[in-house]
């Protein structure tokens, strides 16, 4: 019998879509080559956070990190567990999530939030990508265009049919 994946559930409860097993792993190796490339000996195979409290990429952590994260904003957020094969993408930046360690970004990785088991001694932990201004340019105009799309369909816009 398969092993079946714990579904991963977050507040506010604005999931647009779950990704498959492989889809979350495939995330993970996108989040590790992102924030955990340079981390050598450091286990982040226990978990990803590891390479934030091993010190191995710069970043924010405790009351600095959660007050960096609530001023991020994004059009989508991820939502990775740290088993790695449970991820989701939501339209709200989650303030809860199910599992004990998870990690919050924009699809572009522009920056990250690790929510750890640990709270309190370690973590949480913000971090921002290498290319952060001209990611976070990218979340700020696709938020801008959701926004934009989100008045036009309140005053009755429909996207118009596609022709096959």
């Amino acid at each position: 019998m398969p092993k079946r994946t714990p579904q991963l559930d977050i507040a506010p409860n604005t999931v647009t879509r779950r990704l498959n097993a492989d889809e979350a792993k495939q995330i993970a190796i996108e989040w590790m080559s992102t924030f955990g490339s340079n981390c050598g000996s450091i286990d982040s195979d226990s978990f990803l956070w590891h390479v934030f409290s091993g010190g191995c990429y710069p970043c924010l952590s405790g009351e600095a990190a959660q007050e960096a994260y609530t001023k991020e904003v994004a059009a989508s957020y991820l939502v990775l567990s740290n088993s790695r094969n449970s991820a989701l993408v939501t339209t709200e930046r989650p303030i809860h999530c199910s599992d004990f360690d998870w990690y919050v970004f924009p699809p572009n990785f522009a920056w990250t939030v690790a929510f750890t088991h640990e709270q309190g001694w370690l973590g949480p932990y913000f971090a921002r990508h290498p290319l952060y201004d001209q990611l976070n340019r990218e979340n700020l105009k696709a938020l801008r265009k959701a926004e934009q799309a989100s008045v036009a369909r309140r005053k009755g816009w429909r996207r118009p049919p596609t022709s096959n």
